[in-house]
């Protein structure tokens, strides 16, 4: 990145435009084309314009001609990807069970046998260390599923550590699946919309979480119509984690009777379900977050992502990360998890007969990290694809490294090719959280200092129960 980071927050801060120039770009809007090489002019915390050459643009020309000009010859310039599911708070624990047998191992051991040992700290520290990488990979924007809400100060812990890494959040609330906590949830709901919606300029949002059924942790936590109301009464989202196999489909028809399966829902995993249950989400409109890496490794219901239900049933599904205590952190593993167990599964229905069956494609799964993440994350008007008017949540990805050179595929190269380590730039509502491949204003070396020792306290606490 030739453009400092000095010059470029003092731009950003005087509220001078800012021109993206040269690169390769792709928008994943379908009303704004791809383009080999071309413009993004960013004003303040939004995009104004994007087009082959805004400085022969009549209407932009005198924007682009005051702007501070940065280069992106040999890069590809992207919308930030999009993490619909993740619980932010395990990620001290990251890869403590890598070969997890199934998930009943993993709520024993994660949900049961530690969680109850986290301090407010130690959810502030793991939830702080999931977003920096979040934005470290890409992902400009996380919704955090954070099921450990033990008290009002875990539940303030979890969402200022969102506010103080700068990364676009959704702070999603649910009370813990087991041990003591101070059944404040779902009633502190009401303080932390009015506390928390809209902070962090704007950046952070607020919605309820619960599990689909009673199976995991009992009915506190099962959506229904009581925290439908309560929902509904706050005016948020809902999202829905555990949404497997008959059970949870008996739930969906049940919540589509009651008239409370509807769009500002989104329903986690979604693996093996009825063809019924499948039908009602279609007609309701509800959003789905596939978790590719998870189904298949910790081997969820049928241990296959739900694309091939989803896409029959009229829906494009965000992805999610879940839980980093097996799995992998970013985004670009979630692509090509899915693109490849769903095209294997295409070629395998129609081996050694003379059927076809649809293949998704990168575009498809980039379609999926990026725009249909923002949608279930109820922000799509907002996030997820280069449009004007929308915020600047922009990678900048090096093209011409030596795993992504030569640049023949922008869309391919994403998804296919690139990693962490590509990323030169990465903006959240066009401020840098990431420039000249690393994370900005942030102490790595302190970081790990308080990760350690949050982890190493947290197995104190535990060993000694």
């Amino acid at each position: 990145m030739k453009t400092s980071l000095a010059d470029f927050a003092a731009a950003r801060d005087s509220g001078r435009p800012i021109l993206l120039t040269g690169g390769a770009v792709v928008t994943m809007d379908p009303a704004v084309a791809d383009l080999d090489a071309g413009d993004v002019l960013l004003a303040g915390s939004r995009i104004v314009a994007i087009g082959p050459d805004l400085l022969a643009d009549p209407e932009h020309a005198a924007a682009a001609a005051s702007a501070l000009v940065v280069d992106t010859r040999g890069a590809i310039v992207s919308p930030g990807f999009v993490d619909t599911h993740r619980h932010a708070w395990e990620a001290q624990l990251r890869r403590s069970i890598p070969d997890v047998r199934d998930l009943g191992e993993y709520v024993m051991s994660t949900l049961a046998g530690i969680a109850p040992s986290y301090t407010p700290d130690d959810m502030y520290v793991g939830t702080r260390l999931a977003a920096l990488t979040a934005l470290d990979s890409g992902i400009t924007t996380m919704l955090d599923f954070s099921h450990n809400s033990r008290s009002a100060s875990h539940s303030d812990a979890a969402v200022n550590a969102l506010i103080d890494t700068g990364i676009r959040g959704v702070h999603a609330s649910m009370g813990p699946h087991f041990g003591e906590w101070d059944r404040q949830w779902p009633a502190d709901m009401g303080r932390l919309v009015r506390d928390f919606h809209g902070a962090g300029n704007g950046l952070v949002t607020l919605r309820l979480a619960a599990l689909s059924t009673d199976e995991i942790a009992g009915p506190a936590v099962a959506y229904g119509p009581e925290l439908a109301a309560v929902a509904r009464d706050l005016g948020v989202w809902t999202s829905i984690d555990a949404v497997f196999g008959i059970p949870s489909s008996d739930a969906i028809l049940r919540w589509a009777d009651m008239g409370i399966l509807d769009p500002t829902l989104t329903l986690i995993h979604s693996t093996g379900l009825t063809r019924d249950a499948w039908s009602a989400m279609g007609d309701a409109g509800v959003t789905v977050s596939l978790a590719p890496t998870s189904d298949a490794q910790i081997g969820l219901e049928t241990a296959v992502p739900a694309i091939d239900e989803a896409l029959a049933a009229g829906i494009r599904p965000g992805l999610g990360i879940d839980v980093e205590v097996a799995l992998a952190s970013d985004m670009f593993t979630q692509m090509r998890a899915l693109h490849a167990i769903q095209r294997m599964r295409a070629t395998n229905a129609a081996y050694g007969t003379e059927e076809t069956h649809d293949k998704i494609t990168t575009r498809d799964v980039l379609d999926f990290a990026t725009l249909r993440g923002a949608e279930a994350n109820g922000l799509g008007d907002v996030t997820g694809s280069l449009s004007p008017g929308k915020e600047a949540d922009i990678l900048v990805v090096r093209a011409d490294d030596i795993n992504n050179m030569p640049l023949n595929d922008a869309v391919g190269t994403l998804v296919l090719g690139s990693d962490a380590r590509n990323i030169d730039a990465v903006l959240v509502a066009g401020n840098a959280r990431k420039w000249a491949g690393s994370l900005v204003g942030e102490d790595i070396d302190a970081l790990r200092d308080e990760v350690v020792r949050s982890r190493d306290d947290i197995t104190r606490r535990v060993a000694s129960l």
